[in-house]
């Protein structure tokens, strides 16, 4: 064996060393951040339940705010288990926002305006965009267990 092939045999060797320890760090910091966001989901939601609790009552703006924590350790939960972005999770998350945001400004300010079309146009579209998401999840899955098992 000479000089020239025992070096690319140690590059090789250290690449691949290199490639394992970096999926590794990788790996790991994805985990722990997924973990600091679950709990930080955790945390304001525990905050939020013992303000109504404090309050005496829940109006329905903090009922979607919590519901709103659940989409997020949902989604959380999801991308934790399966390494997928259920981006209709997100769509979930802002329908539920914008639906609390239409509620506040109902109850505060009872005359109408153009920005309660304005929310409500931007709910329909998030809803057609959830449609379009799901049919075109199911139509065309990024999962396939064929290409995934390498047949």
């Amino acid at each position: 064996m000479n000089m020239i092939e025992k070096q690319t045999q140690i590059n090789d060797r250290l690449n691949a060393f290199a490639d394992v320890f970096g999926k590794l760090l990788v790996d790991l910091f994805h985990n722990l951040a997924l973990f600091i966001i679950g709990a930080s989901i955790v945390w304001s939601g525990v905050i939020v339940f013992i303000e109504m609790c404090a309050n005496g009552g829940a109006s329905i703006e903090d009922i979607l705010l919590l519901f709103i924590y659940l989409e997020l350790g949902a989604m959380v939960g999801i991308y934790f288990n399966t390494n997928r972005m259920p981006i209709r999770f997100m769509i979930y998350i802002a329908i539920t926002a914008l639906t609390r945001m239409l509620i506040g400004t109902i109850q505060s300010n009872h005359t109408p305006d153009m920005g309660i079309l304005y929310v409500s146009g931007a709910i329909l579209i998030l809803a057609l965009a959830n449609l379009i998401v799901r049919y075109g999840s199911s139509k065309y899955p990024s999962f396939r267990p064929e290409i995934e098992k390498g047949k």
